[in-house]
C-alpha cells in the first residue's frame, strides 16, 4: 500500500516494512511531509515492492515478523544485483548487541531501537537519504568518466594509428626522389625501347610484303634469292635480330626493377597492422632495406651481416616501419659518403638488430631527449621528430626496447631488442 502525502517536493521514497499497522501508520505520519511512503505488512510484499518500479531509496526493515524475518529479508535483498544497493535501516525491538551485529554483518546501514524518538528516526532516515543520493551521483559521476575516458581511449588510438601511418608515409616520402628515379630510369629506357622495336617492327613487315611480292613476280627461283637476300642487307635483318633480342631482354630486367620496388613498397605499406604473425625479421629487414636501397643517396654503402636468429610473433608492418626510420635517420647522419651496418643475433630470450652509422654523431646533450615526441636536431620544418618516439611505442608494444649510443664525429648505433616469445594474451597493438 502507499500512504498518501501532501502535493510537496519529495526527498526520496521509503519503504516501511513492519507488520504492525499501527507502527507503519506513525513511521508514515512522520516521514510522509517529506518523502514519498510506501508500506509492506510482511516480507514477500516488500521484496515485490524493492523490485518495482521506481524502487525505493531507503528501507525501514522490522526484524519480527511471521513466516520470513527482516534477517531473510535483508538476505535476499543483497542477493539480488537490483536490489542489493539499496541502503537498509533495521527498525525493531530487539535489543542486544548480537542482534545489531547481526544486522550490521548483513549489511545494514542503521539500527534503531523500538520505541523509537521520531525526530531521531527523521534524521537518521534523512541522513540515510543524503548519503544514498550521494552515492548515486559518484556512481553516475564515474559512469560519465567512464564513458568519456573509454571514449578519449578510442580517440587517443585513432590518434596513435593516424600518427603510425603518417610516420610510415613521411619515411617513404623522405625516399621519394630516390624510388621515384629508381622507376623513372628503367622506364625511359624501357619506353626508348619500345620505339626502337616499333622502327624495327616496320623494317620486319616491309621484308615480308616484299617477299610476297617477289614470289607474285618470277618463278625464277635464283632470281627470287638474289632479291631476297639484297633485300635482306639493306634491311640489316641479321643486325635486327641481335638488337630487338638484347633490347627485349633489358625491357624484361627494367619491368622487374619496376616489379621488385612496387613488391618491396607493398609489403612495406600494406601489411597488416593488426595481426600479430610469426616472422623472420631477417626477411622483414630485407623487405625495408629494398625499399631504403631504392631511395638512398649513392654514396652510401650498405653492409648486412645476419645471424640464424628464430622467428618471432610480431606485428611485421610496424617493425618495418621501424627499421626504416632507424635507416632515414642514418642516412641524414651522414653528410656525403658513408657507411651503414645492419647486424642481428640472439639469445635464448630475445633477438637483436643493430642499425649502425659512420656519421656525425648525436652531441651528449641530446642523447637523453632523442626519443622525445616532437625532439629533432634537424633544421625547422624538415622533420617533426616523431619517429624515433613512435619507433619506442611500436618497440614497446611488442615488450622490447630500443637502445641508443653515440660518438661526435664518429657514429650512431640503434639497437632494437625483441622478445622470441610474446606472453600469452599480453600482446600489445
Amino acid at each position: 500500500m502507499t500512504i498518501d502525502t501532501p502535493k510537496t517536493e519529495l526527498l526520496g521514497t521509503i519503504l516501511l516494512v513492519d507488520d504492525d499497522s499501527i507502527n507503519l501508520t506513525v513511521f508514515g505520519q512522520c516521514l510522509m511531509s517529506d518523502y514519498s511512503v510506501l508500506a509492506a505488512t510482511s516480507g514477500p510484499r516488500a521484496l515485490e515492492i524493492a523490485h518495482a518500479t521506481p524502487q525505493p531509496d531507503l528501507i525501514l526493515l522490522d526484524i519480527m515478523m511471521p513466516g520470513m524475518d527482516g534477517y531473510e529479508v535483508m538476505n535476499k535483498l543483497k542477493e539480488s544485483p537490483q536490489t542489493r544497493d539499496i541502503p537498509v535501516i533495521f527498525v525493531t525491538a530487539l535489543t542486544s548487541d548480537l542482534d545489531e551485529s547481526r544486522g550490521f554483518e548483513l549489511g545494514a546501514v542503521d539500527y534503531i531501537y523500538k520505541p523509537c524518538n521520531l525526530a531521531t528516526l527523521s534524521a537518521r532516515v534523512g541522513t540515510q537519504i543524503e548519503l544514498k543520493k550521494a552515492r548515486d551521483r559518484l556512481r553516475d559521476q564515474n559512469s560519465f568518466l567512464e564513458a568519456d575516458l573509454q571514449r578519449r581511449l578510442r580517440e587517443n588510438q585513432l590518434i596513435q594509428l593516424e600518427l603510425l601511418e603518417n610516420e610510415k608515409l613521411a619515411a617513404i616520402g623522405q625516399l621519394a626522389a630516390g624510388i621515384a628515379h629508381e622507376i623513372n630510369n628503367p622506364l625511359g629506357f624501357i619506353y626508348s625501347n619500345f620505339n626502337t622495336l616499333q622502327n624495327y617492327n616496320r623494317e620486319i613487315f616491309e621484308l615480308l610484303d616484299a617477299y610476297e611480292c617477289y614470289v607474285g613476280e618470277t618463278d625464277n627461283l635464283p632470281e627470287l634469292l638474289e632479291k631476297i637476300q639484297r633485300l635482306k642487307v639493306e634491311k640489316e635483318l641479321d643486325f635486327l635480330r641481335r638488337d630487338m633480342k638484347e633490347l627485349l631482354l633489358e625491357c624484361r630486367d627494367g619491368l622487374t626493377r619496376v616489379r621488385d620496388i612496387i613488391q618491396n613498397l607493398r609489403q612495406f605499406a600494406d601489411g597488416n597492422d593488426s595481426e600479430w604473425q610469426l616472422t623472420d625479421i631477417n626477411n622483414a629487414l630485407e623487405v625495408t632495406l629494398g625499399i631504403f636501397a631504392h631511395g638512398m643517396n649513392g654514396a652510401l654503402k650498405i653492409h648486412k651481416d645476419f645471424a640464424d636468429i628464430p622467428p618471432i610473433q610480431c606485428l611485421p608492418a610496424r617493425l618495418n616501419q621501424v627499421f626504416l626510420s632507424l635507416l632515414v635517420n642514418a642516412s641524414q647522419a651522414i653528410e656525403t659518403a658513408g657507411d651503414i651496418f645492419v647486424r642481428t643475433g640472439h639469445d635464448q630470450q630475445q633477438i637483436w638488430v643493430e642499425i649502425t652509422d659512420t656519421g656525425h654523431g648525436i652531441a651528449p646533450e641530446h642523447l637523453p631527449h632523442v626519443f622525445e615526441p616532437f625532439f629533432s636536431t634537424h633544421p625547422l620544418g624538415k622533420s617533426i621528430g616523431l619517429g624515433l618516439s613512435t619507433s619506442q611505442s611500436i618497440v614497446g608494444a611488442h615488450h622490447g626496447k630500443i637502445e641508443v649510443s653515440s660518438t661526435p664525429n664518429q657514429g650512431t648505433t640503434f639497437t632494437v631488442r625483441l622478445p622470441v616469445r610474446q606472453e600469452t594474451g599480453n600482446q600489445a597493438v
